[in-house]
């Protein structure tokens, strides 16, 4: 691997937001899936989780190939099993919902672990998301339009989170807070893709890598590696 792409990698990893993230309630459309997943990687998360209850929507994840590569995407098959999920990290869960409730999307402390919710553009909001939900938050308007595009509204609150996670110093970390096996196979998979396909393939644990990037395996790894 290239010591450039490799120390490139290592300062992104140390900015990434564990504790952030999206769950896209059957948000179907692919340019508005891929759309969502560049900002996700822009703004620094590590993972965004999706309602895809089909075989069909499932295929998504293989959208925005690029920005793809570098955020993953967790799939459940209800909202149910979404939401039990993110509890289980100590998240505040919040919605996109226009209510009596509902609080002006930049007044929520973002520097909280938080996931937001994200409607299906086809009938949006689900009545099992809203009652699971903490609060429900809304992007102020004053045209006749009562909507933005979900991608975009994603973005205008992902961003609000990224300027007081800015200000509250929190990607200039310089540990990654991402798990150490999460970093080793992120940087082996990326700066060594064909080999890590490879090993995949055969069921072979990824070996170490050096200060500069390089693999650090002995004899019988290579061996295994190069067996038809």
């Amino acid at each position: 691997m290239n010591i450039d792409r490799y120390n490139r990698i290592q300062e992104v990893l140390k900015s990434r937001q564990p504790d952030l993230t999206l769950c896209l309630e059957e948000v179907h459309k692919p340019n508005n899936v891929s759309a969502i997943i560049r900002t996700a990687d822009a703004t620094g998360l590590s993972k965004i989780h999706a309602v895809w209850p089909t075989e069909d929507m499932r295929t998504l994840s293989h959208t925005s190939a690029g920005a793809r590569n570098w955020v993953e995407v967790d799939t459940h098959s209800s909202i149910d099993t979404a939401v039990s999920h993110l509890r289980k990290q100590n998240m505040q869960i919040l919605i996109t919902n226009l209510s009596d409730s509902a609080v002006d999307f930049r007044d929520i402390d973002y520097t909280k672990p938080t996931a937001i919710i994200l409607g299906s553009e086809k009938t949006g909001i689900s009545e099992q998301a809203l009652a699971l939900a903490d609060q429900d938050i809304v992007i102020p308007m004053v045209g006749m339009v009562q909507s933005l595009n979900v991608s975009v509204a994603s973005a205008l609150i992902l961003y609000e989170a990224q300027r007081q996670r800015q200000l509250a110093g929190m990607y200039d970390r310089t540990v990654s807070a991402l798990p150490e096996k999460d970093i080793h196979r992120i940087l082996f998979e990326r700066g060594h893709p064909v080999l890590a396909r490879v090993a995949r393939k055969k069921a072979l644990p990824y070996p170490p890598l050096d200060d500069e990037g390089q693999i650090v395996a002995d004899k019988d790894w290579w061996t295994a590696m190069q067996a038809k």
